[in-house]
């Protein structure tokens, strides 16, 4: 495959603070302009809680999954593709900015994202991209008037729940809120198609980011034609799965109805491991560091590149930002360190590494319940009555501007160090588990008391403190400080 010429900034940072800052771009120049209509046009399309073998194209034994099965023949499987945390908002950070969650304050489900943060779709759209977000936020505000929306974070155009939604949602239209009437996933994918629709003909890229509610619990998005899995367990768990697959399939025929699926980037993959741990991929399930909450489904296509096949080089959600800029031949603005890495030479089959270890990290911090709908409700009675907002300034910038320390961290949640095949995890800071994945999927066998691996077992030990330090110093603030 051949990638882009246009210069990339070499903006890459490895680990433990080292730290290369990047030049962010003035608004787009003359020269500019006459490339953009070149630019792909980018989709990210994410699940919510569907587990690497929750897709018949990984040998689910019934759940129906035609659209990605054929978005699998058509496009690029990634095999070893994890999400960088096993629940949903941490996630969603690591793909708007290419870092571990934890770093931007994202430790955990219903945590704000800091905007000092730079985000992929301000760098897009800095280099003329049209961007919009679609779906399940759950890094943030939808009210108008705080930086926490999606606005603030470099979308031009949103629609979105705070968190999971189902049949008949209020969802935030640019911070306006509305009460909608339909099943939620079929409401996203109407709001982005609507969003591509309008956009396809002005000459700028798209970047559309398209985030199922489904198929979160409750499961109750079931449609009526599509009355499967009545004999199963967890039917509607399965049956949101085929309902989200419909919506792929819409989307993949309207970029054919309209003219722009050749240069079009689609790239699938879920937020999560599922809720069955029979089917997720490894041992646990969603909320687990083990396999089974971290490695997802994924499948990456651009027809004009032709990216077919599979790969079984691993890969995670925080390698999105950096690997779609370059594939889009924008320079990569890194004020921060990076996590994530380019992978577009893997893509094309020119490199068989991803060329750094994953760290991954848990619990360090709980969660907080966001009730999407709720809160919005509230939001929107308070609009239509011309009332002030029921949810005050320290709301709207809830983990934004007080910076605690966590300097005892280290010995908090659960961590893990995947030097591929190896993967060593860390247990609230003392407790060490080393297993070889290759040989090991479902890490069964503990290999850290065997003499023959002492010295590997001490080197990723070395590795991952360092990596965890690095993460405290970003959570504690210091990447903001020359800012």
């Amino acid at each position: 495959m051949m990638l882009s010429s246009r210069p990339l900034a070499a903006c890459f940072v490895l680990l433990a603070g080292s730290q290369v800052a990047c030049n962010a771009p003035d608004r787009v120049s003359a020269a500019e302009n006459d490339v953009q209509s070149d630019r792909p046009n980018i989709i990210l399309v994410m699940a919510d809680d569907q587990g690497w073998g929750d897709v018949a194209y990984n040998g689910h034994p019934f759940v129906q999954t035609p659209a990605l099965d054929q978005m699998a023949k058509d496009g690029l499987t990634l095999d070893r593709f994890y999400a960088a945390a096993p629940v949903c908002s941490p996630t969603r950070a690591s793909v708007l900015t290419g870092r571990h969650p934890i770093r931007t304050k994202v430790t955990n489900h219903g945590r704000y994202m800091r905007p000092q943060e730079q985000t992929i779709a301000e760098t897009l759209r800095d280099a003329g991209y049209v961007t919009g977000l679609f779906g399940k936020f759950h890094l943030g505000s939808g009210q108008p008037g705080t930086d926490c929306n999606p606005g603030g974070m470099g979308f031009d155009e949103w629609v979105v729940g705070l968190n999971f939604f189902d049949e008949d949602p209020f969802l935030s239209r640019n911070g306006t809120v509305e009460h909608r009437s339909g099943l939620g996933s079929v409401l996203t994918m109407d709001d982005a198609l609507s969003f591509l629709e309008k956009h396809k003909d002005e000459g700028r890229p798209i970047f559309t980011v398209i985030w199922f509610p489904s198929p979160h619990d409750p499961h109750a998005e079931g449609l009526p034609t599509l009355p499967l899995y009545a004999d199963e367990e967890n039917a509607g768990y399965y049956r949101e799965i085929s309902l989200l697959d419909s919506q792929v399939g819409r989307l993949r025929n309207n970029l054919r109805t309209m003219g722009i699926e050749d240069n079009t980037i689609v790239w699938y993959c879920s937020d999560n491991g599922g809720l069955v741990a029979e089917s997720s991929g490894g041992r646990g399930r969603k909320g687990s560091i083990y396999e089974g909450g971290l490695r997802v489904p994924s499948v990456i296509e651009w027809p004009a590149r032709g990216l077919r096949g599979s790969s079984e080089v691993p890969m995670s959600t925080s390698d999105m930002y950096p690997t779609l800029v370059s594939l889009a031949g924008v320079d990569l603005v890194a004020p921060h360190p990076l996590d994530g890495v380019d992978v577009s030479r893997v893509l094309s089959g020119e490199a068989l590494r991803r060329g750094r270890p994953m760290g991954f990290w848990h619990q360090i911090q709980a969660g907080q319940g966001t009730w999407s709908d709720a809160i919005l409700e509230k939001i929107m009675k308070a609009q239509v009555a011309g009332a002030k907002g029921p949810h005050n300034a320290q709301r709207l910038r809830k983990d934004v501007d007080s910076f605690p320390q966590f300097d005892g961290g280290l010995t908090k949640g659960h961590a893990a160090w995947t030097d591929w095949p190896w993967k060593l995890h860390r247990i609230q800071g003392d407790r060490f588990e080393l297993y070889q994945l290759l040989d090991d999927p479902k890490e069964e066998q503990d290999l850290s008391g065997k003499p023959r691996h002492a010295e590997r077992l001490e080197r990723m030990k070395g590795e991952l403190d360092a990596w965890m330090r690095s993460v405290i110093g970003s959570l504690n603030g210091n990447d903001y400080r020359s800012q």
